[in-house]
């Protein structure tokens, strides 16, 4: 069981990552300081839209709408941290 909480620690801690990253990638794409036409750009930003986009776009029908402001990366970084901080205190010390 130990195996199992570790291995979703690990996922839960890349996953904040490539919402960090996605996140920051969207204001270089979005203030031109990375050519879109380029395809290697072209492909990280795909890669990273296709990992991201099925667990934001719930978020973002849920949340009332900011203008050009998108809180859903913040919003599920905080699920994230929330997940990772009740597996550590509650699910983890009890495991045998």
């Amino acid at each position: 069981m130990r195996a199992i909480l570790d291995v979703l620690m690990l996922v839960l801690n890349l996953y904040q990552w490539v919402i960090i990253i996605g996140a920051l990638f969207s204001w270089l794409y979005a203030f031109n300081v990375v050519n879109p036409r380029n395809r290697v750009v072209a492909m990280i930003g795909d890669a990273l839209y296709r990992l991201t986009e099925p667990v934001l776009r719930p978020i973002r029908q849920i949340m009332p709408n900011l203008g050009g402001l998108d809180l859903s990366p913040v919003v599920v970084l905080l699920l994230i941290f929330l997940i990772q901080n009740v597996i550590l205190r509650y699910v983890y010390p009890y495991v045998f």
